[in-house]
């Protein structure tokens, strides 16, 4: 059903495009070299069906905002402040352009996206290697957000 005037999810990606610099997986990789960080925020089904960027954080796209803002009490310490660059990454680059807006108007103004995602990134063939089990500092995606150490001290819910 088509509701006129509606505001569309490709004008919502639009939108959120028009406010990035977005980048082709071999620019990521050159800006990693200079203390950028791709957020990976792609499910675990995908990371261990097809592997993970090496010094990529996995931040599952549910807690990713959690996970970089400086005052949600759960941010990850290799997030260093608003100045760094954050590529966000998802499997094709749609979500993760929606993603990295947010994260722009939480302040981060070098937030951005990898055009094609993860499988640009490997048809680009550059290195992939399998995916590493979570961190217990990371986010598992529950609502609301709650550390995984805290989780396997107390038990499940």
């Amino acid at each position: 059903m088509t509701v006129p005037g509606r505001f569309t999810l490709s004008d919502l990606l639009a939108e959120a495009r028009s406010h990035l610099t977005r980048m082709t997986p071999r620019q990521a990789q050159a800006e990693v070299v200079g203390g950028a960080v791709i957020l990976d925020a792609r499910q675990d089904t995908d990371r261990w069906a097809n592997g993970a960027i090496a010094g990529s954080i996995h931040t599952p796209r549910t807690v990713l905002e959690w996970v970089v803002d400086p005052v949600s009490g759960f941010r990850n310490p290799l997030i260093e402040g608003f100045g760094q660059v954050l590529i966000v990454m998802c499997n094709e680059g749609y979500s993760s352009s929606l993603a990295a807006y947010n994260l722009q108007r939480l302040g981060f103004q070098g937030a951005t996206d990898m055009i094609g995602g993860f499988a640009a990134w490997e048809a680009a063939g550059l290195p992939v290697q399998p995916a590493e089990p979570h961190d217990l500092d990371i986010l598992d995606g529950r609502w609301p957000p709650e550390p995984v150490a805290d989780l396997v001290q107390k038990g499940p819910r």
